[in-house]
């Protein structure tokens, strides 16, 4: 009987804070479209987030290149089909790999940042004096970051694939002696609009899930310490779960699009 309550009050917590999240996401598109504009924050926030992560997801990007053609080329070359290894791993990484690896990483990397600040600020009343200062502290703390996260994911994103297929091409240039060239012509002959559109579009919401979230966890922070940290752990799995259900949508739909 104990565990039936317990199923229940948890079941209550999750869908009191699925509605203050859509609460909070409300309360940014309303914001959003009024003036004043915090451009510079805006701008600061994007140098910020693209800057410290540019290097991670290059490092990122470039090993899921040279692993998943590592790992492929030896069952490709049982059937003779190595010559398919451009089409494979450029559709792979450009369609679904690139996208969400990447995410996962900024949700790790910025969302956890975002979280950390926002819910610092929060405990040492930074916000609570923006408030009484006549500042809108929403609009220039949140609004700026979960802006700045929708528009950089997606560089991020194509940086890592151009990347990825470039670690990609190394590895066949080693063991298949593939010019730069050939390669290329592979790459770019094997990719449609159909493959690029949909993955970044979903990359936007990729990157509004995780300024939201990171926002909204840090900017709903408990008072002291240990609330911070909360923030910022529960803002990385919280972006996590929320990562794979957009792009599970987002796949089905495209699928939904191709059968038409």
């Amino acid at each position: 009987m104990n565990s039936i309550f317990k199923i229940v009050e948890l079941f209550n917590v999750f869908l009191l804070e699925i509605g203050e999240l859509s609460y909070f996401a409300g309360r940014f598109f309303k914001e959003a479209f009024k003036r004043p504009f915090e451009f510079k924050e805006f701008l600061r926030q994007c140098f910020y987030m693209g800057n410290r992560s540019l290097l991670l997801v290059a490092v990122t990007g470039f090993i899921i290149g040279l692993v998943f053609t590592l790992q492929s080329r030896p069952t490709l070359q049982e059937f003779g089909a190595v010559s398919w290894m451009p089409s494979m791993v450029s559709i792979s990484i450009i369609r679904e790999i690139g996208p969400i690896i990447t995410a996962l990483i900024c949700a790790g990397r910025i969302g956890s940042g975002i979280g950390a600040e926002l819910g610092s600020m929060r405990v040492t009343e930074q916000i609570d004096a923006m408030e009484v200062s006549g500042t809108n502290p929403f609009k220039y703390l949140v609004v700026t970051r979960i802006l700045a996260t929708t528009f950089m994911l997606p560089v991020l994103v194509f940086f890592g694939d151009c990347i990825a297929i470039f670690g990609s091409f190394l590895v066949e240039n080693l063991k298949g002696n593939v010019s730069f060239l050939l390669y290329y012509n592979q790459v770019f002959d094997a990719l449609e609009f159909g493959d690029l559109i949909p993955a970044t579009v979903k990359t936007f919401f990729f990157g509004f899930a995780i300024g939201l979230v990171g926002c909204f966890k840090g900017y709903n922070c408990k008072k002291g310490t240990a609330g911070v940290g909360l923030a910022a752990n529960s803002a990385v799995v919280y972006t996590s779960m929320l990562l794979f259900i957009i792009d599970f949508i987002a796949v089905f739909v495209t699928d939904i699009f191709y059968d038409l």
